[in-house]
Order: structure tokens, then sequence, then C-alpha cells
């Protein structure tokens, strides 16, 4: 990725590098989950199967796990303790 903050301005390219080296930084997807400000979260309709997390409002960096299999709870659910990589998709308002 080029510089952050040029290519998307200072707030959002401070957030994104802040939430690249969170990713970096994490044993798994349950440790972006614990961060408060990341407000990670599942995503639901067209988007179902990808997570997000906040960056300036009201832009989200959307991704999804990567590993393969993927790794799943007894009930179906994704096991987020589980989850060691994603992929990052794109930087988006998907409430527009």
């Amino acid at each position: 990725m080029g510089n952050a903050q040029k290519d998307f301005g200072t707030i959002r390219g401070k957030l994104l590098r802040r939430r690249l080296d969170e990713f970096a930084a994490a044993a798994s997807l349950e440790s972006i989950r614990l961060l408060p400000a990341a407000k990670c979260h599942e995503l639901k309709g067209n988007l179902k199967g990808k997570l997000a997390v906040n960056l300036d409002q009201p832009y989200r960096l959307v991704f999804e796990p990567y590993n393969d299999p993927l790794p799943r709870k007894p009930d179906g659910g994704l096991d987020w303790a589980q989850v060691t990589a994603v992929r990052i998709l794109e930087i988006t308002n998907y409430h527009d």
C-alpha cells in the first residue's frame, strides 16, 4: 500500500495505518474484536461472510477471513479466535 495519508487523507490514512498495524500485531481476529475503537463486526446481506472495522465515519475497512478451511464453531458461526489470516478487500461507505 502506498502512503495512506496521501492516498486517503490525513485522518483516514492515520486510522487505516493504525488498523493495519493492529491486524499485524494480532494473534487472531478475536484480538481485533476486543479493540473498542475498531468496532469489528460481521456484515450482513450482500456482504455476508465479510467483516469490517471502523475508520473515519462512515468509512469502513472491509475484509474477509483468509484461513483455509474457514474456522467454524460447532453452531456454524465464525470462530474468531481461530482466524489467523485476513484478506483486505476495500475501504468503503457501505451505508450508501
